[in-house]
Parts: structure tokens; sequence; C-alpha cells
């Protein structure tokens, strides 16, 4: 990474609204001069906002979430995520937004009214694609169907649901405030109110056995949602499950019920699309798809990270990730914590280590539109992960096989020694 003067220094903290907008307009200019990549063409642009907030903190859960004891300043919070946007307007200027995420932390904690001004201040703020995709992060035991009526008028089109489980013994064991009957509830009013929404179920839980798990999958497809996410427990450092490890399911359970996974959902008429996403025909999480297609997105909010593409260079962000840091340095007009640019050497690393989670991969031609590289850059590494059998190419595609899909993590670290 090579790093860059973030926008908006300590030393800058006088200048006040004023000097915010002159300051990103600069450093847009300066991202404008000639540098190392020539892209043909600017990816699509995508917005996520950070709402950092839960009731409780999950034992399994790295997100960067807080609990909100005795609440959360919704006012100032929103006040500053409108400031943290204007000020990182001169560098999506003129972009089109096609989808919007809403994420946490638990979005779904804020007012009726909070939503509907932080809809209102984004329509202000930014050209949004007549058909955008907005979603929203929903936990079960925040629904309530009037709030949710209004989220829908807002603006929201798309809700995710963090169910996890419908076995009310392991939402106890991953520390979920909702139940078994409160999870089913949320579903019902989703299917009353949206008409698209996903539910997301994790497997390999605690004690959890194979008829468990296939249980819960038999459950979320009976509802008929548009959208499935279906995702391993793992035990990240830095939470308590990593420092006081449950029991879970060993490799070869786990991959048994990934199987079974694939089987029920394949028959129920979803298409595994990515390592852990299921979709009806049509329903793919746009959002998410222009994440791993190495698109652009600016992120708002505290610990919200951004990729901005520019004609000669890609650059990543960072804002501060306490809420409090986060208020205070929007005060100040400098939210940014770090921000870099994305050296050549990282670049076709970082393109495939989103675009091989990918079923069918990426068309040939992307890995130059969105790097602003020639294919023949990471030749080496994509004849070794073919020769591995891991990975299948032609003059139109490149995509992982079954084998590659299985060893994911194996065909990505090809690509990290190009």
């Amino acid at each position: 990474m090579i790093p860059i003067k973030p926008i908006g220094m300590p030393g800058q903290a006088k200048s006040q609204a004023a000097d915010k907008p002159s300051a990103a307009a600069q450093a847009a200019l300066a991202y404008l001069q000639p540098g190392a990549l020539s892209l043909s063409a600017l990816p699509p642009l995508s917005l996520y906002i950070h709402f950092p907030w839960c009731v409780k903190k999950c034992p399994y859960c790295d997100f960067n979430s807080h609990e909100a004891k005795g609440g959360f300043p919704e006012e100032e919070y929103l006040a500053a995520l409108r400031l943290d946007l204007e000020a990182s307007l001169p560098l999506i200027w003129g972009r089109k937004i096609y989808t919007i995420f809403i994420g946490g932390g638990t979005p779904s904690l804020m007012s009726a009214a909070g939503l509907d001004r932080l809809m209102s201040d984004v329509r202000s703020l930014l050209p949004l694609d007549g058909a955008a995709e907005i979603t929203m992060e929903a936990n079960p035991g925040t629904f309530e169907v009037e709030k949710f009526k209004s989220y829908r008028n807002s603006g929201i089109n798309r809700l995710s649901i963090g169910i996890q489980s419908f076995n009310g013994r392991h939402l106890q064991a991953l520390g979920r405030i909702h139940d078994d009957g409160e999870a089913r509830r949320a579903v019902e009013i989703a299917h009353a109110t949206f008409d698209n929404f996903n539910l997301d179920l994790m497997y390999a839980l605690p004690s959890q056995t194979l008829e468990e798990a296939q249980q819960d999958v038999a459950t979320a497809i009976g509802f008929a949602p548009p959208h499935l996410s279906l995702y391993h427990l793992t035990l990240e450092p830095n939470t308590y499950f990593a420092k006081y490890p449950p029991v879970v399911p060993d490799d070869d359970a786990s991959a048994e019920m990934q199987d079974m996974i694939s089987a029920h959902t394949s028959a129920a008429g979803y298409g595994h699309y990515e390592v852990s996403a299921y979709a009806q025909a049509g329903r793919q999480a746009r959002h998410n798809l222009n994440y791993w297609q190495f698109g652009d997105y600016l992120g708002i909010g505290a610990g919200a990270h951004s990729k901005l593409s520019f004609p000669h260079r890609v650059i990543r962000q960072m804002r501060y990730k306490q809420p409090k840091a986060y208020l205070e340095h929007s005060r100040l007009g400098n939210v940014v914590q770090e921000e870099t640019e994305i050296g050549r050497d990282d670049l076709g690393f970082e393109f495939m280590l989103n675009a091989l989670r990918l079923n069918n991969g990426f068309e040939v031609n992307l890995f130059s539109e969105r790097t602003g590289l020639a294919l023949n850059t990471i030749e080496k590494s994509l004849n070794q992960a073919e020769a591995k059998g891991l990975l299948y190419r032609d003059h139109k595609i490149i995509r992982p096989t079954e084998l590659g899909r299985r060893f994911l993590n194996d065909l990505q670290q090809v690509f990290l020694l190009d």
C-alpha cells in the first residue's frame, strides 16, 4: 500500500465546515493526476452506511458494533453522517449510486423518523439510479410492524434479517436477543411489508447436529425468501468465542452440513452464486455483487470502509471506528482516519480475492476494466491455479472449479504470490 495524506489533517481542525469541501476537492484533483494505472471506465458505485450500535454484542461478532447502553445519540449521528457525505462529494462527483446498504450494528434500532431523515439526506445529496437496491439490516428482536412500514415508505426496498437460527437453544448459545418465535414473526412481517428480503442463517453452531442444521434450512426455505445467506460459524479473533471457544462440529460434520445446504437449496430452486449466497432467479444481492466484482463503494459512518477508483489510481479509506471518536472528528471535519492508494502489485490479488468468491467467476475483460492492469500480469498464477485443477478459464470467462470452490482459500493464496 502507498500511504496518502489523509483528507483533513489534525492541524486543519480550525478550518471547520468552510474548509471541508475545499480539502476534499483538492484531494479529488490530486487523484485525477496521471498515475501508474489507466482505467478505461469507472466501475459502478455503491453507498454503504454504518450504524454502529446494537442492543447486545454477540459472542461471535467481530464487526464494529457497540452496545447501546442507555441509548444512542441518533440526532447527532445522523448529522455526522450528512457532514461525512457532504465532505465526500468531490471524490464521487457526477457518479450515480446503484445500491445502498445500511449495516451495523443494528440499524433497525433507528427510529422511523431517523431513517426517513437519513434517506432524505442521501437523496438530496446524491443522484440515485431509478432502480437502486436499498437494503437495511434488521434484527428480529427489533421488529415492529408500523416502524417497518415506515422504513418501506422512506425508501428501503430490501431487508436483510439476521435470523441465524430458528432453534431457541442455538439462538441462546449465539447470544441473540430474539427467540425462535420472534424469528418466525420477523420473517412474516418482512413477507407482508417487503417484496425483497434476505435471511441470514449460520451453521456449524455449538453442539449443532446435521438434523438441526437441516431443520433450520428447511424452515427458512419454507418461508420462500428471495435470498438466503448461509454462513459457517467462524471463531474470529478478539471475540468472546475466540477467548472461550465453544464445542463446534468438526470439519467432516461441517462438510456434511454444507453438502446438505447445497442439495436443499438447489432442490428449492435457489441458485448458489457465491460462497455463502443463494438466490431465486433475478434476486441476487446487487450490492454484494458490486463488492465481489471489484466495484466502487463509498462508506460513511463509524469505521466504514471505502474503495474509490479514479482514471489512474484506486484508493481505500477507513473512518474512525469508535462512535465517540467519529462524532468528534465529524465536528472537526476529518472523519477519515486512514487513506491509502492500492499499489499495482496488490491490485491483481485484491480483484481475485473478491471475484473468485463467485461460482460463475467473471468475464476476462473485467479484470483490466477494474484494475487498469493487463491480464498477463497474473498469468503465472492463473497457470498455476489451472494446473492444480482449482481454476477454469477460456477466452471469455475465468471461474473456480468445483475443487476450487471447496478449497477457495488455497485458490486465493495462489494469487497472493504474483
